[in-house]
């Protein structure tokens, strides 16, 4: 029996999967070799979660020593692995502390509680709502998706969690006229992710910051696709000049091993109190050994100049084409509008010349490792133009 027919026969089957099964790593970071022997150029990067591409050497080094060393421990006791990390994290981003997960969702679900639990603290229990954005995503949980901005995916799972609110993303009269005295928070990815690459203008994050400093209302990023260096900053705030009081992230900052984090700045630092919130995997020493790889490597000097640079590169090289009428996204997250062809058709005809591309929404979404290179780019490119041609 094959791998696809395995999968199929005994795996729960909620994803739409493609008709791929992949084997190892190609001859460099952004190539993959399937099961039948094929390589393909990643252009997807696993929805934008390794960062450093497949089998990042230092990378790789980092997690089998540490697996040699010490694999797990509870949250009863310390890690070294984890300790650094946290200090390397905090100094790069300016925040206080951070919670340790395995996923985005977690990670949401975290800064969903400390920002209640920060207004219970402060105003009881009646102040509760979140303000999220329509075409919103944070995960698929009952409260992740319940935060959720999309409202096709707001079915079969009735009763959703209360408290949730949902605006238009940049419109800023929507959002004052949804603020009223119940809200605790407003929750926003800066560059929406799943719901098709689409950025926020900076009058809209600056009234949303301006609002909620007026208000003692906590502002939560959903940093989870554009953290860690996606967009040519390590986070996407900087690019809107703002830093929220929770920002998480998730996907590419644990190079491809599972890591959610919520990062909490002073204002929110001592929020979650002992037995308010816990996770048995979070904090894994393998994990935040590779994590700590992962902040290395992408914190040298000049390397947010080179994403920025090829990202620029890429639409270079696709802009001039009939069937590209438009490019969103910063850095190396871009979502392609196309004429006539569907992107998913698009996605398909990829992989069957050997490139993995991603759709959202209605686009066609390049996440490609950080750190590809530039033949590998031309390589994948060359497929993508040869298709949208």
């Amino acid at each position: 029996m094959s791998i696809i027919n395995k999968y199929d026969k005994y795996v729960t089957k909620s994803y739409g999967r493609l008709p791929l099964a992949l084997k190892s790593k190609g001859g460099h970071c952004a190539s993959v070799i399937s099961e039948d022997d094929k390589t393909y150029i990643d252009f997807g990067s696993g929805i934008g979660t390794n960062s450093l591409g497949f089998c990042d050497m230092d990378w790789v080094a980092a997690v089998c020593k540490q697996a040699q060393t010490l694999q797990h421990n509870s949250n009863y006791y310390y890690n070294k692995p984890g300790a650094d990390f946290a200090e390397k994290l905090c100094g790069i981003t300016g925040y206080a502390n951070m919670f340790f997960g395995n996923s985005g969702t977690e990670a949401n679900e975290c800064a969903i509680k400390t920002a209640r639990k920060y207004s219970f603290d402060k105003y009881g229990k009646d102040r509760h709502t979140i303000i999220t954005l329509l075409n919103s995503f944070h995960g698929r949980t009952l409260t992740a998706l319940s935060a959720t901005g999309q409202p096709e995916m707001h079915n079969y799972f009735f009763p959703f969690v209360e408290g949730f609110v949902h605006v238009e993303a940049n419109n800023i009269a929507d959002l004052k006229a949804k603020t009223d005295d119940s809200v605790c928070a407003v929750m926003f990815e800066y560059i929406q992710g799943e719901g098709g690459v689409i950025e926020l203008e900076q009058s809209f994050v600056d009234e949303i910051f301006k609002l909620c400093a007026e208000r003692d209302i906590l502002t939560i990023a959903d940093e989870v696709q554009t953290g860690a260096g996606r967009t040519g900053k390590f986070l996407a705030g900087e690019h809107y000049g703002k830093k929220a009081d929770l920002t998480t992230l998730a996907k590419g900052i644990g190079g491809g091993l599972p890591l959610g984090i919520c990062l909490a700045g002073e204002k929110c630092a001592g929020v979650l109190t002992a037995g308010t919130h816990g996770s048995t995997y979070g904090g894994n020493p393998v994990v935040l050994a590779g994590a700590l790889a992962v902040l290395d490597k992408v914190s040298a000097p000049g390397f947010f100049a080179e994403t920025v640079k090829k990202g620029e590169y890429i639409r270079e090289k696709l802009q001039g084409l009939d069937e590209v009428v438009s490019i969103s996204g910063k850095g190396l997250m871009l979502g392609i509008t196309l004429k006539n062809k569907k992107a998913v058709d698009v996605m398909k005809s990829s992989l069957e010349v050997g490139l993995l591309t991603l759709t959202a929404k209605e686009k066609l979404r390049l996440l490609p490792p950080l750190t590809i290179d530039y033949e590998s780019l031309d390589e994948g490119l060359e497929i993508l133009k040869k298709i949208l041609i």
